[in-house]
């Protein structure tokens, strides 16, 4: 019987989910990405040696660096057909069969240039800057609610296609150039564009929601795919601290045409320390610039720098109260907890197990960033170890106190930790509960 797992980041994003979902796809035939747009980086490890390949995927679901695995981008994602197009013909380079594998939504949203330029516009205007990627993410999102966005399916009616560009562009060209004061984007130019890419888009077109039922019941499993991480949600992230779509678990069903019940098994991504990048409040947050603060290592060995951004990310203690939160709104099946090497040789480790606000204490990470920002972390703390957890890949192998240290983990947030990852390649993974058993 098939059976469905969806892998959620349960933090700020960049937990790790790209590793995961590639060592995943050993029981999967499809990979599904269900929300987000290019903002999202996901970077896999294949090989080892001389034959080890990096590859960093914004679009593409992670899948597609494995040989039979079919890839689907739902409707809930906000596409950038050039980008995509970039990527197919990077992955093509490095001798990937992307085409006969990836199926794309005709419901999705199209990023234009005009969205990428109204997210700079706005961001630039900022006094308080959110850390938007500029990609045109949020004002894509903005004209599918509005229902005037501009769908995949559109590029193949050029006429109807030109109808409506032209209005929502009359649109936007008025607020670029009288509100901010910058450069009105040309029909004709961005129309070219457009329908430049339509036949090449239009052989990966299919209906999604039917193919994975199809799929469903032809006996495949299928792993998918979240970028970000909940508490960038727009529903229930730090607001307006956040990205533009519902980045949990429920979005898995919305994103792609599927059922809830098609839905078996909620796996939540997790460092075992927490991370952020760009703008708002971080309660547990560090001190990164000082050699001798937790923090410096946290972000020097775990090389925490944004696979999109390319900024780097703040780094602080592992935060329980924000991870209770994301049990509850993701309904999590299990854990994950990823890049435990990166605490070898901290003598002692801190969580934050709750928060006092307003003179109260409370164990659950507050609704909206202006609580959040008032939060004052309490923490517990534990032993760390010496020994190098790096690469080992059963449980038994690992240090005693990082034993006790994830065990603690499994209890201040009430989801078993059914995977530890030890570091970025496929078998330095320790399973103690598969997924897919």
């Amino acid at each position: 019987m098939a059976k469905n797992v969806v892998v959620i980041g349960t933090q700020w994003g960049d937990e790790g989910k790209g590793k995961i979902v590639d060592w995943l796809t050993d029981h999967a035939q499809g990979v599904v990405r269900f929300q987000g747009g290019h903002n999202a980086g996901h970077t896999l490890v294949i090989g080892q040696g001389a034959k080890q390949r990096e590859y960093k995927l914004n679009l593409v679901p992670s899948g597609i660096v494995r040989e039979g695995i079919e890839c689907f981008i739902g409707n809930g994602v906000v596409l950038d057909a050039g980008h995509l197009l970039y990527e197919i013909a990077g992955l093509e380079k490095e001798g990937i069969e992307v085409r006969s594998r990836l199926k794309v939504s005709p419901g999705c949203p199209l990023i234009m240039d005009y969205h990428v330029k109204l997210d700079n516009a706005r961001e630039a205007a900022r006094d308080k800057k959110i850390g938007t990627t500029g990609k045109g993410i949020g004002p894509t999102y903005e004209d599918k609610v509005a229902r005037r966005a501009l769908r995949v399916y559109d590029l193949f009616y050029p006429e109807r296609f030109a109808e409506k560009l032209a209005e929502v562009l009359d649109y936007h060209n008025f607020v670029l150039t009288k509100y901010f004061n910058v450069e009105a984007v040309d029909f004709q130019q961005q129309l070219d564009s457009a329908l430049s890419r339509a036949e090449h888009i239009r052989p990966l077109v299919t209906d999604i929601s039917a193919a994975l039922y199809d799929a469903h019941k032809a006996g495949k499993n299928l792993l998918f795919e979240g970028a970000q991480g909940t508490l960038l949600d727009v529903d229930h992230g730090t607001y307006p601290y956040v990205t533009s779509s519902n980045c949990v678990a429920g979005q898995a069903s919305a994103g792609s045409g599927v059922g809830p019940d098609m839905l078996h098994y909620v796996l939540g991504i997790t460092k075992a320390y927490t991370t952020r990048v760009g703008g708002g409040p971080f309660p547990s947050e560090l001190d990164i610039d000082c050699i001798d603060s937790p923090g410096f290592q946290m972000s020097d060995k775990g090389r925490e720098i944004g696979t999109v951004t390319k900024r780097k990310r703040r780094c602080g203690w592992f935060d329980a109260g924000a991870l209770r939160r994301s049990a509850r709104i993701n309904g999590l099946t299990g854990l994950c907890i990823t890049k435990l090497d990166v605490l070898d040789g901290i003598a002692e480790l801190d969580i934050c197990t709750g928060y006092e606000l307003d003179g109260k204490v409370t164990d659950m990470l507050p609704v909206g960033a202006e609580d959040v920002a008032r939060c004052k972390p309490i923490y517990e703390t534990l032993q760390g170890w010496s020994e190098s957890t790096f690469g080992v890949n059963t449980w038994d192998g690992l240090p005693q106190n990082a034993r006790a240290y994830l065990k603690r983990l499994e209890e201040l947030c009430g989801v078993p930790v059914d995977i530890v990852s030890t570091g970025p390649e496929r078998d330095e993974t320790i399973v103690l509960r598969h997924p897919f058993a």
